[in-house]
């Protein structure tokens, strides 16, 4: 990440929507930006995703639901945050992953400028892939800012998204377990 390259952009902003870099309340935005970039986008690059599993041998060979994870992401395609939950679920083949896992997955992928039909597949992918799982399925909940704030303006819109592979797949009856335990409190 050049932090020089993003405070040089900030003020190139703020001066072309007519702001002034300089007076007391942006004087520091582009010190602040450069720090939330460092924390927002700090998935962009990674590819290291073994070094987040630490799995363990299991004969459990039903769903594994982790439901509710908290996300916030960049829409890549107006700079915008969307935000909601991620609902995760596996079918293990021999090995589970220990539950924070899927959080640190789920961060992974959201950290970066995304689009969340893609963030789903990926999480779904890896997951599936890592753990040699018999298949995965993700469901996300999410509300756009770039269809809240602006645009269309739809407040209390939410987009749902589901991506599925393996098992999930064939066997409709474990997508339908998967959000039967979704819905359950």
């Amino acid at each position: 990440m050049d932090k020089q390259k993003i405070k040089e952009a900030v003020s190139i902003f703020l001066k072309a929507i007519g702001e002034n870099p300089q007076r007391e309340g942006l004087k520091e935005t582009p010190d602040r930006i450069v720090k939330m970039c460092q924390e927002i986008f700090e998935g962009i690059g990674k590819k290291d995703v073994d070094s987040i599993f630490k799995s363990f041998h299991s004969p459990y060979s039903g769903i594994v639901l982790e439901k509710d994870i908290p996300f916030y992401s960049v829409c890549e395609h107006h700079l915008l945050p969307f935000f909601g939950k991620v609902h995760v679920g596996y079918i293990p083949d021999g090995k589970v992953v220990g539950l924070s896992k899927i959080s640190r997955v789920v961060d992974l992928y959201s950290k970066r400028l995304q689009i969340q039909e893609n963030m789903g597949y990926q999480i779904a992918k890896t997951l599936t892939e890592k753990l040699c799982a018999k298949g995965s399925m993700v469901m996300i909940q999410a509300q756009h800012t770039c269809m809240t704030m602006r645009g269309v303006k739809k407040i209390g819109s939410q987009t749902v998204t589901v991506a599925k592979n393996g098992i999930f797949e064939e066997n409709f009856s474990l997508e339908r377990e998967f959000f039967e335990i979704l819905g359950r409190s």
